[in-house]
């Protein structure tokens, strides 16, 4: 599961909508709502949040925090280190062999690390 297709799953389970009657009120199949909340989707597009923050009547800083999830939430994540030192290689190679067996305490602790290196430029 993706963060977006967490978030999506927790509003519809908290409003009683099934996937099915979402789908139908958006436009789209239950399946592609299946295969986004279970991570077998990539992001979803700007449109499709428009819908689903208006079927939900999402208010403006919930919307930001839902469009937030749904930027860091591609399955399927593809790094360029061509460019970078051998260091960046050789760390982005390690983190995709080993990013399945990271528990959650790993993983919260490497969020902190990237969140006090502040990236002015750039934004995930």
């Amino acid at each position: 599961m993706t963060p977006f297709g967490e978030a999506m799953h927790r509003l519809r389970r908290q409003r009683g909508v099934t996937q099915k009657e979402m789908a139908a009120a958006i436009g789209v199949s239950p399946a592609y709502l299946s295969a986004l909340e279970h991570g077998k989707r990539g992001a979803p597009s700007f449109e499709f949040l428009q819908r689903v923050a208006g079927y939900f009547h999402v208010i403006w800083d919930d919307a930001d925090e839902l469009f937030g999830l749904a930027a860091l939430s591609d399955p399927r994540v593809v790094l360029d280190t061509s460019g970078l030192s051998p260091a960046h290689t050789a760390f982005a190679n390690r983190l995709a062999a080993h990013i399945h067996s990271l528990d959650r305490e790993t993983i919260r602790l490497l969020e902190d690390v990237l969140e006090k290196a502040r990236f002015p430029d750039k934004e995930p």
